[in-house]
């Protein structure tokens, strides 16, 4: 015969946490543009490594530090979103702006920030860069916004206790 466990809390459902989904989702955004990049345009179409300033055999090395990186990154981040899952606390619409965002950010930090201001590597070689640094930067961008917009929605779905699967449906 079992009994209730008396100190659980049958009085309270799971709340969502609105902030922790879109922080763990952007670690996953990022970790996941991390890997593209490095499967991409370091490994199948060897267009640089992470970082080009050096012998062949560092560019080598730089681009597995930033496999290892991204690895556990993405694996830290699973961990982090199964709990939230596991808690019934995850918030779904948070989590997809959370991924935007971070793979956004990833984008955007890549091309102004490794490609311009520290010039660690350019995404080719050989070529003018222009129209694939306007290319990635801007994709960023795109990913950006598209985080922004679903994080505002999902926010004033919250603000108007509207589940966020259903704010601006209109009832059948």
């Amino acid at each position: 015969m079992s009994t209730p466990d008396p100190w659980a809390d049958t009085t309270t459902a799971p709340r969502p946490e609105p902030r922790r989904s879109l922080l763990v989702c952007a670690l996953i955004g990022a970790a996941v543009m991390a890997a593209v990049d490095e499967i991409v345009f370091h490994q199948v179409l060897h267009w640089h490594h992470f970082y080009d300033r050096s012998t062949p055999g560092v560019g080598l090395l730089s681009d597995g530090l930033l496999h290892t990186a991204e690895l556990l990154a993405l694996v830290a981040g699973f961990f982090l979103f199964a709990d939230l899952r596991r808690r019934r606390a995850l918030s779904t619409a948070h989590a997809w702006s959370g991924a935007l965002l971070g793979a956004g950010a990833f984008q955007v930090f890549d091309g102004v920030v490794d490609h311009k201001v520290l010039r660690v590597h350019q995404i080719r070689y050989g070529v003018d860069v222009t129209p694939y640094d306007w290319a990635w930067i801007a994709a960023g961008l795109v990913l950006l916004l598209a985080g922004g917009a679903l994080l505002v929605r999902a926010g004033r779905a919250r603000a108007g206790h509207v589940p966020s699967g259903r704010a601006g449906r209109r009832p059948s």
